[in-house]
C-alpha cells in the first residue's frame, strides 16, 4: 500500500477528469458552472495530499520505477496549485466565447497528472511515458479553440517539435541503456562510470541528446523556436498552464535525471554544458523580448528568460570543487564550490523560484485573457500593449494586480520573483559562479525595460476611445485576487515557505 502513495495526486486529477468527461456526456442543461468548480476542488484535493506525501520518508517505490520524496512531492503540490489557477482563469475565458466543455477540464486535468507522475520517474521509460502524457494532453489543449488558423498552426507546431524532442530523449536514452544495460536512474548511477571508461561514445552522445531532449521542453536557447508562436496560438490560460506547469515539471526531471548521470563523466562536462545554456538563454531571452509590442509574445520570450536563471541554478549543481580551469564569465571561484551545503540551497532557490514562477505567470496571463476580446481573435493586434493603456482607469483592480505580477517577473522587491532570483543568485555565487551570477543580475536588469513598459502603458497612458469594458466573471476575479497576495506575500514573507522548502529540497538519494 505504501508503494501507492505517491500515486494518490495523480490517481486524483484522472479521477476529476473522467468525471468531467462522463458528465459532459449525460449533460441535460447548457449550464457548465460546476465544471470549473470540480476541477479546482479536484486540484485543491491533489494538492494537499500532494502536501501530506511531502512529510513522509524518502524512498523508492514501485520496484524502483519511482520515487517518494519531498522533492516530487512538493513538485506536485505545486503543480495542482497552477492547474487550479489556470483553471478559475479558463473558466471566464471559455465562457465568454461559448467554448467551456467538459473536455477541456480534463485535458486540463490529464496534463497535471503527467506532471505530477514526471516529478517522481526514476526509470526513463517511465520518464518518456508521462513526458508524453503532458505533452498529448497540452497538445490538444493548444489547438483546443478552432476559430481561425491561429489556434490549428501553434499546436501542429507544438506537436511536431514537440514529438521531435520527446525523439531525441528517447534516442538517447536508449543509446544510455545500449552502455549500461539499465534504464532506473540510479542502477544507471552506479554504472555509468565502467561504461564512460569503456564506451565513452555511446555515453557522451546518449548524454547529450538527453540534454536536447529536455532543453526543449524548459524552452532553452537554441531550443526555444516553438515557444513564441506556441505561446501566442493558444488559447491564454492553456498558455498560462505550459509556462508553469510544464516548464516545472521538466526541470524537476532534468534535475533528477542528469544527477543521476553526473558521475560518469568529468565534472567541467556538465556544468560547462548547463552553464553556456544558462548564459544564451538568459541573454537572448531578454533580448528577444525588448522588442515586442505584442503582451503575449513578450511573456511568451520572457519565460525563456526565466528557464535561463534555472538554468543557473542547475549549472549550479555541476561546478567543479575546484577554480575551473575556464576564464571569463563561466569560470568557477572556489567559495563553497559544489559542497553539499550549496546543493541544498540550490534545491531551496529552484523550487521557491518555480513556486514564485507559477503564480506569477498564471496570474500575467490571466491578465491577459481577461482583456481579450472575443471578436478580436483572428486579428493581429489582439495583444499589442495599446489594449493595456488606461487599464487603472477602467479596471483598477486588475490594473494593479497585473502591475505586481510584472514588478515579480522583474525580479523587483517585495515580490516573490525578487526573493526566489536573490536564493537562486545566492546558490550561485556560493558555488562559485561568480561571472555567471553577474551575467544573470545584468540580464535580469535589462528585462525590467519591458516589464515596466506594461506597468507605464496601464497606469500613464489614456485609455483608447475604442476600448469596451472587458468580460468579468467571478472566477477570473478569485484568481487574480489569489495570484497577487500569493505573489506579494511570498516576497514579503518569505521565511515560513523557504524553512519548508529547506526540507523539500531533499531529494532520494541526494539528500
Amino acid at each position: 500500500m505504501n508503494d501507492f502513495l505517491p500515486l494518490i495526486p495523480a490517481a486524483t486529477l484522472v479521477v476529476g477528469a473522467i468525471v468531467l468527461m462522463l458528465s459532459e456526456v449525460f449533460l441535460a442543461s447548457a449550464n457548465r458552472g460546476y465544471m470549473v468548480i470540480v476541477a479546482t476542488l479536484t486540484s485543491v484535493v491533489a494538492a494537499v495530499a500532494a502536501f501530506w506525501n511531502a512529510f513522509e520518508p524518502a524512498r523508492s517505490v514501485l520496484q524502483g520505477y519511482a520515487v517518494l520524496d519531498p522533492f516530487s512531492s512538493f513538485m506536485t503540490c505545486m503543480v495542482c496549485v497552477g492547474t487550479a489557477l489556470s483553471g478559475l482563469v479558463a473558466s471566464s475565458f471559455l465562457k465568454h466565447r461559448n467554448a467551456e466543455r467538459g473536455e477541456f477540464y480534463a485535458l486540463v486535468l490529464f496534463a497535471a497528472a503527467g506532471m505530477s507522475l514526471l516529478a517522481l520517474s526514476n526509470e526513463f521509460i517511465t520518464i518518456f511515458i508521462n513526458l508524453e502524457v503532458l505533452s498529448v494532453a497540452t497538445y490538444s489543449l493548444t489547438a483546443y479553440l478552432r476559430r481561425g488558423g491561429r489556434p490549428a498552426e501553434a499546436g501542429f507546431k507544438y506537436f511536431i517539435l514537440g514529438a521531435f524532442s520527446a525523439s531525441l530523449l528517447l534516442y538517447g536514452a536508449a543509446l544510455l541503456y545500449g552502455a549500461t544495460g539499465v534504464t532506473k536512474l540510479d542502477e544507471l548511477e552506479r554504472a555509468l562510470p565502467l561504461a564512460a571508461a569503456t564506451q565513452p561514445a555511446l555515453v557522451y552522445v546518449g548524454f547529450g541528446l538527453v540534454l536536447a531532449g529536455f532543453a526543449f521542453k524548459v524552452a532553452a536557447v537554441p531550443f526555444h523556436m516553438w515557444t513564441p508562436d506556441v505561446y501566442e496560438g493558444a488559447p491564454t490560460p492553456v498558455t498560462a498552464l505550459m509556462s508553469a506547469g510544464v516548464k516545472s515539471a521538466a526541470f524537476v526531471s532534468l534535475v533528477r535525471v542528469f544527477l543521476a548521470m553526473k558521475g560518469a563523466l568529468p565534472p567541467e562536462v556538465p556544468y560547462l554544458l548547463f552553464a553556456a545554456l544558462a548564459l544564451v538563454t538568459m541573454v537572448a531571452g531578454n533580448l528577444l523580448a525588448m522588442p515586442q509590442r505584442n503582451v503575449k509574445r513578450m511573456l511568451a520570450y520572457s519565460s525563456i528568460a526565466h528557464a535561463g536563471y534555472l538554468l543557473l541554478g542547475v549549472a549550479a549543481l555541476f561546478a567543479p570543487a575546484g577554480a575551473s580551469a575556464k576564464a571569463g564569465v563561466l569560470a568557477v571561484t572556489p567559495l563553497l564550490g559544489g559542497t553539499a551545503v550549496a546543493a541544498g540551497d540550490v534545491y531551496k532557490g529552484l523550487l521557491f523560484y518555480l513556486l514564485g514562477y507559477t503564480v506569477t505567470t498564471v496570474g500575467a496571463f490571466g491578465c491577459v485573457a481577461a482583456i481579450e476580446r472575443r471578436e478580436d481573435e483572428t486579428r493581429t493586434n489582439t495583444w499589442d500593449l495599446e489594449r493595456f493603456a488606461g487599464l487603472a482607469q477602467r479596471q483598477p483592480g486588475w490594473a494593479v494586480a497585473m502591475a505586481a505580477f510584472m514588478l515579480s517577473l522583474a525580479g523587483v522587491p517585495p515580490t516573490a520573483g525578487f526573493i526566489g532570483k536573490l536564493f537562486v543568485f545566492s546558490a550561485a555565487v556560493d558555488a562559485g559562479l561568480i561571472g555567471l551570477a553577474v551575467a544573470g543580475v545584468l540580464a535580469s536588469v535589462a528585462g525590467t525595460y519591458y516589464y515596466l513598459r506594461v506597468v507605464v502603458y496601464m497606469f500613464m497612458r489614456p485609455s483608447p476611445d475604442e476600448a469596451t469594458a472587458p468580460f468579468r466573471h467571478w472566477t477570473m476575479d478569485v484568481a487574480l485576487v489569489t495570484s497577487a497576495v500569493a505573489v506579494v506575500a511570498l516576497g514579503l514573507l518569505p521565511g515560513p515557505v523557504a524553512q519548508w522548502l529547506s526540507r523539500a529540497g531533499m531529494m532520494f538519494g541526494h539528500f
